[in-house]
């Protein structure tokens, strides 16, 4: 029950906060922008972690893997999101993002060794049948130069985070809690981001409406700390492959509060797409029955 409420919590969490991102592009800098939200995102979690003493500091030895951590989860990635809701939807770019269950399964392989199950092969197929059905005219029909930066952008966001999934599913197996390497890693990703901002002279705008700083606070907090706290446990506890199939679910998620406050309409390719993720999500997770030497069936672990 516990993983799936962290799935669920997870999808329902990052499903909304492309939207959000969206919202934050203006006048602000992209880099102040990124800046913003784990500066706040760490304060909040630090100062969490301060206030009921359960903040730790890992040895010296863990610091360089909960760096990379950082980098790749709370820095690099999103500067390329942000770039690329400059140049596309923000539904396409949750639809890219979906190919973490890709780059997963295959830097789990080239990192641990783990070995590509013909299920996680066939889920991530039905999810990625479903999501073409689902934004496939969008993506081929109404098509513009500007489309390739943002997919390109887009995808190479999702190969630091996959990288920063590697990373964490190291620093978890080390006996770093996901809380801990979050807080650690949000305030590195931070200070990084503040670095890159004087050294590129970014001029730093304050945010210039309400708007923007309820975005700016939704991202923060429930985006960042809540969401990939929930996100990172479900890693330490099923793994990168399974967890990141997550993110196939985050377009869904996009398109129904499309259809709720963008007016977008169904579409029979549509449904279809919709009901063939879902599909995916099921081979995933449901427990097959698995027989043993004396013939009984027992819920499988997988």
């Amino acid at each position: 029950m516990t993983n799936y409420l962290l799935f669920s919590s997870t999808v329902l969490i990052w499903g909304t906060t492309w939207i959000a991102i969206a919202l934050q592009i203006g006048p602000v800098p992209v880099l102040v922008s990124v800046f913003y939200r784990f500066a706040a995102a760490a304060l909040v979690l630090v100062g969490a972690l301060i206030a009921t003493r359960r903040m730790k500091i890992p040895p010296l030895r863990q610091q360089p893997f909960i760096l990379a951590q950082a980098l790749c989860l709370f820095c690099c990635n999103f500067l390329c999101f942000y770039y690329a809701a400059a140049y596309v939807p923000s539904g396409l770019i949750s639809v890219v993002f979906s190919l973490a269950t890709i780059f997963n399964a295959v830097n789990a392989r080239i990192f641990f060794g783990d070995r590509i199950s013909p299920r996680t092969l066939f889920a991530a197929t039905l999810g990625a049948i479903g999501l073409v059905l689902l934004f496939g005219p969008d993506i081929f029909v109404a098509f513009n130069p500007d489309s390739w930066k943002g997919i390109g952008l887009s995808a190479l966001g999702t190969v630091f985070f996959s990288l920063g999934n590697m990373a964490s599913r190291r620093n978890s197996a080390a006996g770093i809690s996901p809380v801990t390497a979050n807080a650690w890693g949000m305030s590195y990703g931070a200070l990084t981001l503040l670095c890159l901002v004087f050294l590129t002279a970014t001029p730093v705008i304050a945010p210039p409406d309400l708007t923007y700083l309820g975005a700016l606070l939704y991202l923060s907090v429930v985006g960042s700390v809540i969401g990939f706290t929930t996100y990172l446990m479900l890693v330490s506890r099923i793994g990168s492959q399974k967890a990141a199939y997550a993110t196939v679910l985050f377009p869904v998620v996009a398109l129904t509060l499309s259809s709720i406050y963008e007016d977008y309409h169904w579409t029979t390719l549509g449904v279809a797409g919709l009901l063939l993720t879902l599909a995916g999500n099921v081979v995933m997770f449901v427990r097959l029955p698995i027989r043993t030497k004396t013939g009984a069936a027992e819920p499988s672990r997988a």
